[in-house]
């Protein structure tokens, strides 16, 4: 537990000394500066991963990034996710809630960056307003968006319920969609402290094309990143694949977990 509490420590430095620096450039006009700043922001956060928390990362699929604007739907087990994303991809905006909108000085960065800021407290009339809003910017600035579908941080062996808003998305950017598999989760576990040395892998599936039926591309994106990520997991632990199971979503403020009798073990 001495390197988590150890990279806690530095996590929190590196954000405050990050948004200090940040705020001179919010008053300037584009979103450059200050992107730069956060991509640096993310690459140190990065290093003290790997450093203090023994964690590597490793990127894969780089060539399933096609030109242009694309949608990356990524699968959220881990604190961590955005952090090995971010600086990966240019030109990326993301979508988060207002949560984080509400943390001192946080939110005039996250506008500065063009993040999409999702409504969660004015119901799914003023969440889906929201979301539109920020997709059509997105749209005209020819951005590339990352989302996480579950919606909720998944512990190892399980996951949520894809919802549909990122097909919406989809239908109104018409760009593809990009999966993202990941074993994150098996050293830095949802928001745990711990961190387990380890390489982390980053992999970038195929495209699911535009204008697709909902449902279809639900399934294939689905099944895309929770294969991969079990193929990727019995990588790590040396265990046989396990398909993940799937898990209600939690309260709202809450973790998602397994019910104790429950194992991860795919359901009937």
């Amino acid at each position: 537990m001495i390197r988590g509490y150890l990279f806690l420590a530095v996590y929190y430095l590196l954000s405050f000394i990050y948004v200090l620096i940040s705020l001179p450039f919010l008053a300037l006009p584009g979103r450059g500066p200050v992107t730069m700043i956060i991509r640096s922001y993310t690459r140190a956060i990065n290093l003290a991963l790997h450093w203090i928390g023994g964690i590597k990362k490793q990127i894969r699929g780089r060539e399933n990034l096609p030109d242009g604007p694309f949608i990356i739907a990524a699968k959220h087990s881990s604190w961590g996710d955005g952090f090995m994303i971010y600086p990966e991809v240019k030109n990326l905006a993301f979508v988060t809630g207002d949560h984080l909108e509400k943390l001192p000085l946080v939110g005039g960065i996250l506008r500065k960056l063009g993040a999409i800021v999702i409504d969660t407290c004015g119901g799914g009339e003023r969440k889906a307003a929201s979301l539109a809003a920020g997709m059509e910017r997105a749209r005209k600035d020819g951005r590339r968006v990352l989302i996480y579908p579950e919606g909720h941080l998944a512990p190892v062996g399980f996951h949520f319920k894809y919802k549909p808003g990122v097909w919406h998305m989809q239908k109104t950017m018409n760009v593809p969609i990009v999966p993202v598999a990941t074993n994150l989760n098996c050293f830095w576990e949802q928001e745990a402290t711990r961190k387990t040395p380890g390489t982390a892998v980053i992999e970038f599936l195929p495209p699911i094309p535009a204008g697709l039926p909902k449902d279809e591309v639900m399934k294939r994106l689905t099944e895309a990143v929770e294969t991969r990520s079990a193929e990727l997991i019995a990588q790590t632990t040396g265990e046989p694949v396990k398909a993940t199971v799937l898990l209600p979503d939690p309260d709202k403020g809450t973790l998602g977990q397994p019910d104790p009798q429950q194992s991860a073990e795919p359901a009937a």
